[in-house]
């Protein structure tokens, strides 16, 4: 067994082809395929259905040691790197969107003042894309809800956001600043659909106190419920980071009183050690948050000092 092997290995599971993972690899298909048959015949085992092109059981323990093999020999190589000279090489983070919105230009500008060599990138993504990439090892930290339920991962806390009611200005509830949640049951409001880890978690809550929520529309995407209830279209309930950033208008921000917070943490793979790159981003986007967070409506920090 070697790492060309592994590789290779890898390549036909992300791009589900050996055709592809041979492009993907500027080499031919032949040699793929050579590489692969090569370790199955050592291992004595069949890595990849060659129906469905899906790792088989005993190959997708393989394939999840062949990751963490190569995101520690890309560590290693950064490390040297970052040692020698300055902290150098590519960092991929995960962030779901809402916090993307207020805090990705700040991280970008930091990690690029503070680590010029650094290349970050960042991927957009919900928790459910997300925690499942980081244990891959296809990201090295993500930015998502929480909790994660999942033993590979570790989890750091960075901050609660409040639930908060986005009403137009000609609405009844406008100017109020806070409304209990047989209130806010009182009228028609926009909300994500059943089925999104955000309503269900609203509807849930509020069953152990006999409420339900009147949806005057189901949008599929928090940015876009936003924007409607910006527009004026109708009220809408949504997490603090999806409300901030956006310039005055004719809305006002309705606090809930009754909802729980909903926390959002950093995760990272427990299995690999960081690299000093990954370590350095961390540092600086905990430093956003810190820094950022209280300056967010309805954002309570969380992570440590």
């Amino acid at each position: 067994m070697d790492l060309r092997q592994l590789g290779h290995l890898l390549a036909v599971v992300e791009h589900r082809s050996f055709s592809a993972a041979a492009r993907a690899l500027h080499t031919v298909q032949s040699n793929v395929s050579t590489h692969v048959a090569k370790l199955e015949k050592e291992l004595g085992i069949v890595l990849i259905d060659r129906h469905s092109m899906e790792p088989t059981a005993e190959g997708s323990a393989v394939v999840e040691r062949a990751r963490r093999i190569r995101t520690e020999l890309q560590a290693i190589e950064d490390d040297i790197v970052s040692m020698r000279h300055e902290v150098a090489g590519e960092v991929r983070i995960g962030c779901i969107s809402t916090t993307g919105r207020w805090m990705a230009t700040t991280l970008l500008g930091e990690l690029s003042a503070r680590h010029p060599a650094l290349r970050p990138v960042l991927v957009d993504a919900p928790t459910t894309s997300l925690a499942p990439r980081v244990l891959d090892g296809d990201l090295d930290m993500a930015v998502v809800n929480t909790p994660v339920v999942e033993a590979g991962l570790e989890t750091e806390p960075l901050f609660d956001e409040e639930r908060i009611l986005v009403v137009p200005s000609r609405h009844p509830l406008a100017g109020a600043e806070t409304i209990d949640v047989a209130t806010l049951a009182s009228y028609p409001v926009m909300l994500t659909p059943i089925g999104t880890t955000f309503r269900d978690a609203i509807d849930q809550e509020l069953e152990t106190v006999g409420v339900r929520l009147q949806a005057a529309a189901e949008v599929d995407g928090l940015r876009l419920l936003a924007s409607l209830a910006y527009q004026g279209y109708a009220p809408a309930l949504l997490p603090a980071s999806a409300v901030s950033d956006y310039p005055a208008g004719e809305w006002s921000l309705v606090y809930v009183d009754g909802l729980a917070r909903r926390s959002v943490g950093l995760v990272r793979n427990r299995r690999t050690t960081p690299s000093m790159p990954v370590m350095a981003t961390k540092d600086v986007l905990c430093d956003v948050i810190r820094e950022n967070g209280p300056r967010q409506p309805g954002i309570h920090v969380t992570l440590g000092t």
